[in-house]
């Protein structure tokens, strides 16, 4: 709260300083292409009076251009295994590094702030499920609405929050989107799921062999779901040999997910280690403007994945 009405505050400051005509100018009375230009102009003429030195001392000072702690080699390592482990039914995306302004926003509860934004009317994408989302409903659109769309890109995410000392503010991100049509009865739901939670246990039994990794489901509300969550996708992956657990005190991500999440988790040094997260989302339904439209989405944040595998 406190940083919030800081922010507040702070813009509050900068708007007392232009007039409410041109406030209103730059916030809704330019055109895109209007305001885009203007914007190119004065990062131009700002750009034009930044020094080497300035650069050197930016390139230390600002965590969003420091260089990942991450040991590259181990990482494409780390990497090349999940690209082999994944199912031939995920198609493979190369994301661009910026999506449409307002892609995180407009799907989810998510304050633009939290997202680097530019001055070309574009975001740096600092989620690659929303991303891949955007990309399935383009590839759901072309099917008919019998078909299934399976995503998955390795891509690095830059996130404007603070996390906190030493924590990063941009990390790779191995992500898997998945779309369907309903097919009722929580059905397709669990499917999605199921062929999530596969996909991970496959990881984790490869890579974390001895470690106690887990994999937790959360039901928000969804008798329906609650249902398949038993009688459908506990009996499905029991027989994996990472185990996946219900975890109905979870809160986190109810106002995010819709009806479901998953986490993946391990244990180190006494603590929990959250290694990634997942769950279904309206994000396709949105996009498509199709309320039957069904979309899972799960990540595994690669640097932390590769640090566990090191020890």
């Amino acid at each position: 709260m406190e940083k919030r009405l800081a922010r507040v505050s702070a813009e509050q400051r900068v708007w007392d300083l232009v007039t409410p005509e041109a406030r209103h100018a730059l916030e809704s009375g330019l055109t895109p292409t209007d305001l885009q230009t203007l914007l190119m102009a004065v990062a131009n003429t700002r750009a034009g009076r930044v020094t080497a030195a300035r650069v050197l001392r930016r390139w230390s000072e600002d965590r969003f251009v420091r260089p990942s702690t991450a040991d590259p080699r181990l990482l494409a390592r780390v990497e090349g295994a999940l690209w082999r482990l994944l199912p031939e039914r995920f198609a493979g995306v190369e994301l661009s590094p910026v999506a449409p302004l307002g892609t995180c926003s407009a799907l989810g509860p998510v304050d633009q702030h939290r997202v680097v934004s530019t001055t070309r009317g574009s975001e740096v994408v600092s989620d690659s499920t929303n991303a891949l989302a955007v990309e399935a409903a383009v590839r759901r659109g072309e099917q008919g609405t019998d078909g299934r769309i399976d995503l998955a890109a390795c891509h690095r995410v830059l996130r404007a929050q603070q996390f906190g000392p030493g924590k990063a503010a941009h990390f790779r991100l191995f992500a898997l989107v998945s779309s369907a049509r309903n097919g009722g009865s929580g059905r397709t739901e669990a499917q999605l799921i199921i062929d999530h939670i596969s996909f991970w246990q496959q990881v984790f039994a490869e890579l974390m062999p001895t470690a106690p990794v887990r994999i937790t489901v959360t039901v928000f509300g969804r008798p329906v779901l609650a249902e398949r969550l038993h009688d459908t996708i506990h009996p499905t992956v029991a027989g994996g040999s990472v185990p996946v657990v219900d975890d109905p005190a979870r809160s986190h991500g109810a106002g995010y997910y819709a009806g479901a999440a998953i986490g993946l988790r391990t244990e180190s040094g006494g603590q929990t280690v959250d290694l990634g997260d997942g769950g279904l989302t309206t994000w396709t339904a949105q996009l498509l403007g199709d309320a039957k439209e069904r979309c899972m989405v799960s990540c595994v944040a690669t640097e932390r994945l590769a640090a566990m595998v090191a020890t």
